[in-house]
């Protein structure tokens, strides 16, 4: 089971890789739709992802089964009213982190330490 420790690690890797090698955005249709119809820049995206915590924390580590690449993470936010589904990982060795989605929630979220 994921702790608190684990989650907050995860963050602080990934905030400080985020810095350093900048972040990918997986070029998906549903991620695309979520920032034109909230309205959102891809800058405000990439603040909604500076600013996660350990409460927004919702599900993995998984593994990457298709690409065979770092674990991801889940996270959520509410952003214009809207529950938003955020899926992370680190990406490879000495380039940047990526965000595998950024859309609508399509089912209700859990968050294990809210």
């Amino acid at each position: 089971m994921t702790t608190k420790t684990d989650v907050e690690f995860f963050l602080n890797d990934f905030h400080t890789k985020m810095k350093v090698f900048d972040i990918f955005f997986e070029n998906r249709t549903k991620n695309f739709n979520t920032l034109k119809d909230l309205e959102i820049s891809p800058s405000e995206r990439i603040s909604v992802i500076e600013k996660l915590k350990v409460i927004d924390y919702s599900e993995g580590p998984r593994k990457d089964n298709m690409a065979d690449g770092p674990d991801m993470w889940i996270f959520g936010r509410v952003v214009e009213e809207e529950e938003i589904y955020i899926k992370i990982t680190l990406g490879d060795f000495s380039s940047p982190v990526i965000c595998i989605s950024f859309h609508i929630a399509e089912h209700p979220m859990e968050y294990p330490f809210q």
